[in-house]
């Protein structure tokens, strides 16, 4: 345990060594688009692809479920819990590495993983062909809007090899989304005191939480 949280916190650390305050223009033009169930949305290098089915505005529930397809060596950003939102994973096709408080299994086709508010939990595609998995999350809408800030930053080439913005960007990102997400490694207690000392500085080099070319969530019409 003590070798994973030392090679977490390399990770972490590896964007500040590299970082070069790179970000999306603070002022771009808004993507007014409404999104449309049946859309894409992809992260490059994640090597997620999320086909929307359900948007938070059209169930009472507010969940928010997608088709996720984790290609080959696909991996999400970091092992993670959600403070106050429930995530069900169930295999379509293809197996997924799931881990929970520390367990690691396999989600094969047609079981479900039920990731409740709170638990840190961690996923990839340690298989050969790629994986198909239903996800639904309730409540969704915030958890659309931090997911397309994050991919769109990976799409717009502002993130590490590990999908993680730099830390001056993430600084003020994660600081945005701790409702919704908040990484493990280092320690919350930790990251607390450096996006602290980090987020002002960042802020005056132009990162902003996230940009009006990546907020549909919030921006466009909710038809």
């Amino acid at each position: 345990m003590a070798q994973q949280n030392i090679e977490h916190n390399e990770k972490f650390f590896e964007s500040a060594r590299n970082d070069r305050m790179s970000h999306p223009d603070p002022h771009g033009a808004p993507d007014c688009r409404p999104i449309e169930v049946g859309e894409v949305w992809s992260n490059p290098v994640t090597r997620e692809r999320a086909t929307i089915l359900e948007r938070p505005w059209d169930n009472p529930a507010g969940r928010a479920t997608a088709e996720l397809t984790a290609l080959v060596g696909a991996r999400v950003m970091g092992e993670h819990r959600h403070p106050a939102l429930v995530e069900r994973f169930t295999a379509l096709d293809g197996e997924l590495m799931v881990k929970r408080n520390g367990q690691t299994s396999i989600l094969q086709q047609g079981e479900t993983a039920v990731i409740e508010a709170g638990v840190w939990h961690d996923w990839w595609n340690a298989g050969d062909h790629d994986a198909r998995v239903r996800v639904e999350i309730t409540p969704g809408e915030r958890f659309v809007h931090m997911i397309e800030t994050f991919f769109g930053l990976a799409r717009l080439g502002h993130t590490d090899r590990n999908g993680m913005p730099s830390l001056l960007q993430l600084s003020v990102t994660a600081g945005e989304f701790r409702d919704v997400i908040e990484f493990r490694s280092p320690s919350p207690a930790v990251q607390r005191v450096i996006f602290g000392l980090v987020s002002p500085i960042a802020r005056w080099y132009g990162c902003r939480a996230t940009y009006p070319q990546l907020s549909r969530a919030v921006l466009a019409p909710q038809i």
